[in-house]
This record gives C-alpha cells, sequence and structure tokens, in this order.
C-alpha cells in the first residue's frame, strides 16, 4: 500500500490493519512524508494506540522538526525509540510499543 504524505499505513508485514480499529499486532511502516508539525506526531500518536504491546513501527517523515517532535512524544507514552536514521531528505523511527 502506498499512502502519499496522507498518514496511512505505507506498507505492512503480516495480516493486520488500522482501518478496522483492531489492535495491530505486526510490524508496520507508517510513511507521513509531506506531512508538516504537528501532523507527523499527532498520526504517530493515533497509530501507537493501535499498537499491540511489543509491536514495531517504523514511521517515515520528511519534516525536520520529527526529529525533536518523534522523541518528545515517545517520552510521554512510555515507548520505546529502538533506532532512529536519516537518508535523501527522510527520517526513519523504529518505534517499539510498550507493554504495559
Amino acid at each position: 500500500m502506498t499512502s502519499g504524505g496522507s498518514g496511512y499505513i505505507a506498507g505492512r508485514r503480516g495480516r493486520a490493519c488500522l482501518a478496522d480499529g483492531d489492535l495491530m499486532t505486526d510490524d508496520v511502516i507508517l510513511d507521513l512524508s509531506g506531512l508538516k508539525c504537528p501532523l507527523p506526531a499527532l498520526r504517530t500518536r493515533k497509530a501507537l494506540r493501535s499498537l499491540a504491546a511489543g509491536s514495531l513501527i517504523s514511521v517515515i517523515c520528511t519534516d525536520p522538526m520529527a526529529s525533536i517532535d518523534i522523541p518528545n512524544l515517545l517520552r510521554e507514552t512510555g515507548d520505546e525509540l529502538s533506532g532512529q536514521s536519516e537518508a535523501g531528505g527522510r527520517i526513519r523511527f523504529d518505534i517499539r510499543k510498550a507493554s504495559i
């Protein structure tokens, strides 16, 4: 699947689906390219709410402010930033949903 910056799942591994409202248990990629602050953080928060504990989500952003906003969001939610990288103007955040 592709989102074109709409903030929907760009790709996923497995059968989980955010649109169903069910908890996602498989790893997902959320492409937020083209969205400006505060939308990447808000859409990431919404996606995290739908994840099952222990799930991995990779969030891709183009807004430089996301480098500040996403880590701050994770400090609030208690979820783990397991990796962050930047290439070609895109910032990738690998996030592990905290177990409660």
